[in-house]
């Protein structure tokens, strides 16, 4: 008989956890939900707890604890669950007693204290949140080691890496090939990215994701995180994982062998098939939900990134290389960035410049623990907006 699984969500109203929701409803014999921990979208968190009644929620300001207890109330949900706000419910969340699986989908540094503190509980860790090996990499995946526990990637391509690893030894692996869509400005004239406004950026043509990790995707910073999270998942040299441009998105990544042999992980741009996959490791569960439609598989396209087009993957690899605080740094001055691009106080081409002047600042020190790596995404925020600052003043200057 299938092993029924308690799932606690870090980041619930999110697109990945309203996704992973999604499969618990679809699969109730398999899955139930114990802790949920939300942003602000009280709305979205009152449906959630009314279809789902877990124990204990989180709501992100402790302004919502009272507005969510009495919606709840309205809507005669009984027994209440417990409402914590903040760090401390965050971590009440990701440290639930009787939470099997932890899905961490929180977007940001948010679910970083959270997460690391599931993983050295040794709870099954579902990972989405890229800022967790991003910014905590060695520590977290040490954490996991003496767990004894394998994390388990929901992200569309380290969770085809994933998949494909099972079809041979660690040691017989040439390299990983994640692919990336190029977003919505692969083939734009290089002279129009100066004039690039939100709207476009967020304009991504395969998948709906929210909005930083779209503007990443934009970038590709979203592919230079996962080149870190690729080199802690899975144990691999920086020099072992490549990037391609895949215009379909079909191909979510490849895994090639020493024997020449390559191993590729083909299907539909639903986040709900790797998010399945997580939770039910090492099985596979058969599903209605999703499937690839091979009447409009007309072609397979691949090529080379531009370092000209897409600087934000150099400058990921670059932080990996040196290690230590910069991948933190690279994150922290990225989400910076992102938001004032979006909120328009910043050009388009200026977010890998901003980070490229925070990744310079940023002093080179190694991490010892949790607290060193919080400290330093805060100092690397700090540096962000000085750096947007002057971007801005900059501007108007000229202008």
């Amino acid at each position: 008989m299938a092993e029924f699984r308690k799932l606690a969500i870090l980041g619930s109203t999110g697109s990945i956890g309203r996704q992973c929701l999604s499969v618990v409803a679809a699969l109730p014999k398999r899955f139930g939900v114990v802790a949920l921990a939300a942003g602000g979208n009280v709305d979205e968190l009152v449906g959630q707890i009314e279809r789902h009644r877990p124990e204990v929620v989180s709501v992100r300001e402790a302004a919502k604890v009272d507005e969510l207890a009495g919606r709840l109330k309205e809507k005669g949900v009984s027994p209440l669950p417990v409402i914590h706000s903040g760090r401390e419910g965050m971590l009440a969340v990701g440290t639930h007693s009787a939470a099997d699986i932890v899905v961490s989908a929180a977007v940001g540094v948010v679910g970083l204290e959270a997460t690391y503190e599931a993983v050295k509980l040794g709870k099954i860790v579902a990972l989405s949140n890229k800022e967790v090996l991003v910014a905590a990499g060695e520590l977290v995946m040490a954490a996991a080691n003496r767990a004894g526990r394998e994390l388990l990637p929901v992200d569309s391509e380290h969770n085809a890496v994933h998949q494909c690893l099972r079809g041979g030894e660690h040691r017989e692996v040439l390299r990983l090939v994640l692919t990336a869509s190029g977003g919505p400005f692969r083939k734009s004239p290089l002279a129009s990215l100066k004039d690039v406004t939100p709207e476009q950026a967020l304009a991504h043509p395969n998948w709906r994701m929210g909005n930083r990790i779209t503007i990443d995707s934009a970038t590709m910073m979203n592919k230079g995180f996962e080149v870190i999270e690729a080199r802690w998942l899975f144990g691999m040299r920086p020099d072992q994982i490549d990037v391609v441009i895949h215009p379909q998105s079909t191909v979510h990544s490849m895994v090639e062998f020493v024997d020449g042999s390559v191993l590729a992980q083909l299907g539909p741009t639903d986040m709900r098939m790797p998010i399945q996959y997580a939770l039910t490791y090492p099985e596979r569960v058969a599903s209605n939900q999703v499937a690839l439609d091979w009447s409009k598989l007309r072609r397979l396209d691949f090529a080379r990134v531009s370092a000209r087009r897409f600087p934000c993957l150099r400058l990921a690899r670059e932080a990996m290389k040196k290690g230590g605080a910069m991948p933190c740094a690279l994150n922290a001055a990225d989400e910076v960035a992102v938001a004032a691009f979006l909120e328009r106080r910043l050009p388009f081409l200026g977010i890998p410049e901003v980070i490229e002047r925070v990744l310079g600042r940023m002093p080179r020190v190694r991490f010892e623990k949790m607290d060193d790596v919080l400290t330093a995404d805060a100092e690397a925020r700090r540096m962000a907006k000085e750096e947007v600052e002057r971007a801005a003043v900059a501007a108007a200057a000229v202008s």
